[in-house]
C-alpha cells in the first residue's frame, strides 16, 4: 500500500521508439482532496477505483490503494466525479533495472509529457534515459489530480 514514485518532465519523444506497451487512459476523481483523493480510473478495457493519501514532505512515499472494478460500474461513476478529467496516454518503457510510465496528456493538458518510476525505497539508484528532464517529483502542479482542476493549458 506504499507508493514511492519520481516525476520527470520529458525532452523528446525519444522514448516512443523504445516503448514495449502503449494504452489510453481517462480518469477524474470523485473526491480531489490531496489528503485522500479517490480516483476512477479506466485503462483501454479495465477498470480501477484508487484512493491516494498525501505524499511525504518530498512528494516521494505516500499510501496508495487500488482495486480493479467492473468497467460498466466505472463507466457509471466518471458521471458522477468532479469537473475535470484527466486524459492520455501511457507508454511503458524499460529502462535498466526498471519501467518507466510515460504519460502523453491531451485535452486540456496537451502538450505536458510526464514520465514517473515506482522504486523499492527513496534512495534506490536507477538509470536516467536521455530523453528525462527535470524531476518533478515535489511539484503539486504536476499531478493529476492537480492537473484534473488546473490544466497544463490554463498555466
Amino acid at each position: 500500500m506504499i507508493e514511492i514514485e519520481r516525476k520527470f518532465l520529458v525532452l523528446s519523444d525519444d522514448f516512443i521508439n523504445e516503448a514495449f506497451a502503449k494504452k489510453r487512459i481517462v480518469q477524474a476523481y470523485l473526491n480531489s482532496n490531496p489528503e485522500r483523493a479517490v480516483r476512477i480510473r479506466i485503462k483501454e478495457d479495465k477498470a480501477y477505483l484508487t484512493i491516494k493519501g498525501k505524499g511525504n514532505s518530498t512528494g516521494t512515499t505516500r499510501l496508495e490503494w487500488e482495486t480493479e472494478i467492473p468497467l460498466p460500474d466505472a463507466e457509471k461513476l466518471l458521471s458522477i466525479c468532479e469537473i475535470g478529467t484527466i486524459d492520455k496516454t501511457r507508454h511503458e518503457v524499460k529502462v535498466g533495472n526498471h519501467i518507466y510510465e510515460v504519460d502523453v496528456f491531451t485535452g486540456e493538458n496537451e502538450g505536458l509529457i510526464i514520465a514517473e518510476i515506482e522504486l523499492q525505497s527513496e534512495d534506490e539508484s536507477f538509470e536516467k534515459p536521455s530523453w528525462l528532464g527535470k524531476e518533478v517529483t515535489d511539484d503539486e502542479r504536476f499531478y493529476n489530480v492537480y492537473l484534473s482542476k488546473k490544466p497544463f493549458k490554463s498555466w
